[in-house]
């Protein structure tokens, strides 16, 4: 028999931290990459906030920031039960702020949230409940928040972020524009894809303190209702809605881009081949976009773009082949650049589809 003997390093007292962080320490100060070929040209790229290296991904900072300030305020009371919406990422940071600040959390998803997503959650001891049908008009999304009311009405001191409406959520990412502001100092065209609104809305509205001339480019999804398209099944999670987040800061914007599943998904694999630092649909999606842009602006401009998360919750669907064959999204040419609208209601898109008139979906539907 061979005694193994294990040898242990014991570091000096006076090289150890000074301090023990907690995971909410954690959040923030996420590290920014350089994206350059194939996504961008020679010699031209752009800079991505990897927002994956939080410990749930980018909606820690809102997910945090809502429960401190509802604590603040006196709307959620010790112990009290959080109930939200999320399709993960929230839902992530909201287990997080549960158990940092000791509430009990249930989160309403559908049938499209990732299976090993709900185990996760269920393990970070958040509830997951599961809507079975789709709301007719407002799809997943409408039912999720209509199965929210009612576990509000039937929970004593329940309290819900209401991501979607909640000022707090935008308040939220001025860290993150602060990061890129020190990281930078200049930033001429930042890239954001939008769901709720909140990153997009908070961070623009910071860097235009110090840079008027910022240009804001939005990236959804075709079939979703956020810019004026009508809503349709979605794929892709994460980014795009079925109904219209009050946070959305239409006027921010200087163009929106709509990018389709199959087109995400090169995007993802390519990133993930070529820098080692890929994400979700969010993320395929904005990269997809922000390498055009430096394409097409050459290497004069600092272009920033935010990677919401990384590819881990998306291996049996972005990166899975047998997924991504069952539904068309492997093979063929993908599209060197946007088609283009003029206006977002002048005809339904299906691939990758840009438009500079960017309007409230009430103005559209006029």
């Amino acid at each position: 028999m061979i005694n193994a003997v294990v040898a242990r390093t014991v570091l000096p007292a006076e090289n150890l931290p000074a301090q023990r962080p907690r995971p909410a320490a954690l959040v923030g100060n996420t590290p920014l990459v350089w994206i350059g070929e194939p996504l961008a040209g020679p010699g031209q790229g752009f800079w991505a906030k990897l927002e994956g290296s939080n410990p749930g991904g980018m909606k820690d900072r809102p997910a945090l920031h809502m429960v401190e300030r509802a604590r603040a305020r006196g709307d959620l009371s010790d112990g009290a039960r959080i109930i939200e919406s999320t399709s993960g990422t929230l839902g992530l940071g909201l287990a997080l702020a549960g158990i940092v600040h000791h509430h009990p959390v249930t989160l309403v998803t559908d049938p499209g949230m990732e299976s090993m997503m709900r185990r996760l959650l269920s393990a970070y001891g958040a509830t997951v409940d599961l809507v079975g049908e789709p709301h007719p008009v407002g799809g997943w999304q409408q039912a999720r928040c209509e199965r929210v009311a009612d576990l509000l009405a039937c929970t004593p001191g329940a309290w819900c972020p209401n991501q979607y409406a909640n000022p707090d959520n935008i308040d939220a990412y001025e860290s993150l524009a602060c990061e890129l502001l020190t990281e930078l100092g200049h930033i001429d065209v930042l890239v954001c894809s939008v769901g709720t609104g909140g990153h997009s809305a908070g961070v623009a509205r910071v860097l235009r303190r110090s840079l008027p001339r910022l240009r804001l480019v939005g990236v959804d999804t075709v079939g979703s209702t956020i810019f004026g398209q009508p809503a349709a099944p979605r794929l892709m999670r994460g980014l795009g809605s079925s109904i219209h987040p009050a946070n959305v800061d239409y006027a921010a914007f200087d163009e929106v881009h709509w990018v389709a599943a199959r087109e995400s998904v090169w995007a993802c694999r390519t990133l993930a081949a070529t820098h080692y630092a890929s994400g979700g649909w969010s993320v395929g999606a904005v990269a997809l976009v922000a390498g055009w842009i430096a394409r097409s602006c050459g290497s004069d401009l600092q272009i920033a773009a935010v990677f919401p998360d990384g590819p881990e919750r998306y291996a049996d669907t972005v990166y899975n082949d047998t997924y991504c064959g069952e539904h068309g999204l492997l093979g063929g040419p993908i599209p060197t650049e946007p088609d283009r609208l003029t206006h977002p209601g002048e005809r339904v898109v299906s691939c990758w589809t840009r438009c500079e008139n960017v309007v409230a979906p009430a103005v559209v539907r006029a």
